[in-house]
């Protein structure tokens, strides 16, 4: 009797060292894990990127179209490099060309734009973002380029006048969970002229596909969102 009292003792001592052990596993485990990203994030002009955003993404490395490397969030990637080989089969070359930019590098893009001749301070208040209130800063907007006949088309107003390029090309970034994010004509909503090589990814095909099948700008998509609740 003795005995087996004893067994059922260690038995039970054994078990809960394990519960233990798991317990701590599990909780050093949440610790360590990001927060998950929130791919709805709205940045614009009149709202700034969250504190601690870097936390919340994971941001790997590729190369741009001149060969520099360049960071986009993980799944971000991952989905523009299917869209790329979609279009790529289809006789259209789009590469990456400004992706992840941290507000000190914003800071130095608007600083030397707006020094720049050829474009100037009215130039970078049409096209770039004030530091802290870029979407470049999330990770999950991407900025591309195209090739045309093996050269590279990145001066933007040669690339607005590709419209046939265009419109093949926004017709299928829905099925890749991308929305464009500056749509023509949309100004006075997005605070941003058109510009058809900025894509923003929304992490669900779904809401891409509500938001560009019926021609809604991220903020008007969002607001509906909020209304209905």
């Amino acid at each position: 009797m003795k005995k087996t009292l004893l067994g059922i003792l260690v038995l039970s001592l054994v078990l809960l060292g394990f519960t233990a052990c798991g317990k701590k596993k599990e909780e050093e485990k949440k610790e360590t894990e990001k927060p998950k990203t929130n791919y709805l994030v709205l940045v614009n002009k009149e709202n700034k990127l969250p504190d601690n955003w870097e936390d919340t993404i994971e941001l790997v490395s590729d190369k741009d179209a001149w060969g520099d490397e360049v960071k986009v969030e993980k799944e971000a990637l991952a989905e523009f490099k299917k869209l790329q080989a979609e279009l790529k089969n289809e006789g259209i070359e789009i590469e990456l060309d400004s992706i992840y930019r941290s507000v000190a590098e914003q800071q130095d893009l608007w600083d030397r734009w707006s020094a720049d001749p050829e474009k100037g301070p009215e130039y970078v208040k049409k096209y770039v973002a004030v530091p802290g209130y870029s979407e470049h800063h999330t990770g999950l907007a991407i900025d591309v380029c195209l090739k045309i006949k093996g050269e590279i088309v990145a001066d933007n107003d040669e690339m607005i006048k590709q419209k046939k390029i265009w419109k093949t090309v926004h017709a299928k970034l829905a099925d890749y969970g991308f929305i464009l994010r500056y749509p023509d004509g949309k100004k006075d909503i997005t605070g941003y002229a058109y510009e058809p090589w900025h894509f923003r990814y929304v992490g669900s095909k779904e809401i891409a596909h509500e938001i560009m099948d019926n021609d809604l700008t991220f903020e008007e998509y969002l607001e509906s969102k909020k209304e209905s609740k």
